[in-house]
């Protein structure tokens, strides 16, 4: 932490906090992106059905949500800098153990399994948890920006691993994105301090700061005494089943089959992952903007016109074409909505349950938003294998969205 401290000496610390941070989720968003370009590679290589592809995807993403309250709760017991490390290397070394496999319950075991359970280490929670630690002002902005790591992850990784897996195959993908994992450790271990107070700081735009006491407890109690006072609440209800909405219309559906759509409709792989590469660099700016418009507007508001123009996007989707005037519209569109819901949820759930308590609560409301992403990654692949075709599971998707823009009102 000695560098962290000269450091500090110069400006506030929060922003190179938010600059690791942001890091770290985006090398865990690379990874969590991956599978979508590998469903029609592993399914030549190995003559799995997408079905069985799916399956995997699905536990992965499930497990993802499910990991979060607990990793909140690490946070709280064993810290931040601690938990973020054992996430990276899990998904390093689960991903490159993957290039051994032979068999599908090798796939379900390493990228299902351990990615689920290494990712949900480095998930949204990570950014609640770091935005409420280390700032007093700017917090819905700081989370906008830890939102839009995923998006930044998809457009730094999906182009070139379009690219790596039509020229090398599915191996050399999973050796540059377990690479990357690693790669992110040492910067993690030198330059994120567990909080303000760490640096000789208070939280950014406080006057003055009080570390949080050390958890002594268990994280397991943690995180179940957090689901018990938000099963109570009306307001954890409404916030977990519009993210399972939000779940099932991003990483579940687009996140994972868009690749795989567009290669039915007669477009390249490497032009598919363009296409998600292209919403992400939307998101990044639609995100970012939606944390800044959670610090001044009312977070219903913002959600219910975030949900209402993503369902009319995705109900578009199936009769676009498909060609490369519509498709483009269509990336820029969803694109910055794809994760614009985070900074108004979190900001929900900090306002009804504490600045203390919430991360963890808000690790069970991205629970919903997982399963939610898990249900239509199993659904959607199922759908295809049985219909031959995506645009059932988009149109539900894109109702579902429709509804939730209602709800969140």
């Amino acid at each position: 932490m000695q560098i962290a401290r000269v450091v500090a000496d110069r400006f506030h610390y929060a922003w190179v906090v938010v600059g690791v941070v942001f890091v770290a989720l985006l090398a865990a968003a690379g990874v969590r992106a991956t599978p979508g370009v590998l469903i029609v590679p592993l399914q030549q290589a190995f003559g799995w059905s997408r079905a069985t592809i799916s399956l995997a995807i699905a536990v992965n993403l499930l497990l993802f949500g499910l990991m979060g309250p607990f990793a909140a709760a690490l946070m709280q017991s064993i810290g931040v800098r601690r938990t973020v490390m054992a996430g990276l290397a899990l998904l390093a070394g689960s991903v490159a153990a993957s290039t051994a496999m032979t068999a599908s319950w090798q796939l379900l075991l390493t990228w299902g399994i351990l990615v689920g359970l290494g990712s949900g280490m480095i998930a949204l929670v990570l950014g609640a948890t770091v935005a409420n630690r280390w700032f007093a002002a700017h917090r819905g902005l700081a989370m906008g920006i830890f939102s839009a790591s995923s998006a930044t992850g998809q457009l730094v990784f999906l182009p070139m691993l379009g690219w790596v897996v039509e020229h090398d195959g599915w191996r050399a993908v999973a050796w540059i994105v377990a690479g990357a994992a690693a790669a992110i450790v040492p910067l993690v271990w030198l330059l994120l301090p567990e909080q303000p107070e760490d640096v000789n700081l208070v939280a950014f735009g406080a006057t003055a700061g009080q570390p949080p006491p050390p958890s002594a407890v268990n994280p397991i109690t943690v995180a179940f005494g957090a689901l018990g006072i938000g099963v109570q609440s009306r307001d954890f209800w409404l916030l977990f089943a519009s993210f399972f909405v939000c779940g099932a219309s991003t990483n579940g559906l687009i996140g994972t089959h868009l690749i795989s759509y567009c290669l039915d409709q007669g477009i390249p792989e490497v032009r598919g992952a363009g296409l998600l590469a292209l919403m992400g660099m939307f998101d990044l700016v639609g995100t970012t903007l939606s944390g800044w418009f959670t610090d001044r507007y009312d977070s219903r508001v913002l959600l219910s016109w975030y949900y209402g123009l993503r369902g009319l996007s995705l109900i578009f989707l199936p009769f676009s074409g498909f060609n490369a005037y519509t498709l483009s519209i269509f990336a820029m569109f969803y694109g910055l909505d794809w994760l614009a819901t985070v900074p108004p949820t979190v900001r929900l759930a900090t306002d009804a349950f504490g600045k203390q308590t919430a991360p963890v609560v808000f690790g069970w409301i991205f629970v919903g938003h997982q399963l939610g992403a898990a249900t239509i990654a199993l659904v959607a692949g199922a759908m295809r294998a049985a219909l031959g075709s995506y645009g059932p599971p988009v149109m539900a998707s894109g109702i579902l969205c429709l509804a939730a823009a209602v709800a969140v009102l």
